[in-house]
């Protein structure tokens, strides 16, 4: 399991870095005005909006594979072996030993009584 989890970091931070490379690729909305008007060069490699709808659908990919290695390194993290408490009543009580009697002592003032 100690795999998965790490595929899943490195999926994580590879889908990461697309992502923030990805949105600073991109254009914002004012920038589609200054086209409109002749102003900028609307002719692109992926044509006049193109490259725009490319670039979202490839973000919007990769923020889904971030969310869900987010989501399995969260749920692999929290899954542990819980052992069941005192008070569930699945735990068998233990009952310790009695101790053996112990021998009375003897006193230290008083001189050993031979038998």
């Amino acid at each position: 399991m100690e795999w998965f989890k790490t595929l899943l970091i490195v999926l994580q931070v590879i889908s990461a870095l697309a992502v923030i490379l990805l949105v600073l690729l991109q254009q914002g909305k004012g920038a589609d005005m200054g086209a409109a008007f002749g102003s900028g060069s609307s002719g692109s490699l992926f044509g006049a909006s193109g490259s725009a709808n490319f670039l979202s659908h490839t973000t919007a990919i990769f923020a889904a594979v971030f969310f869900v290695c987010t989501l399995g390194i969260t749920w692999i993290g929290n899954k542990k072996e819980v052992s069941p408490g005192i008070l569930s009543g699945t735990v068998a009580p233990v009952v310790a030993p009695a101790p053996a009697p112990a021998a009375p002592a003897q006193d230290p003032t008083k001189p050993a009584v031979p038998k």
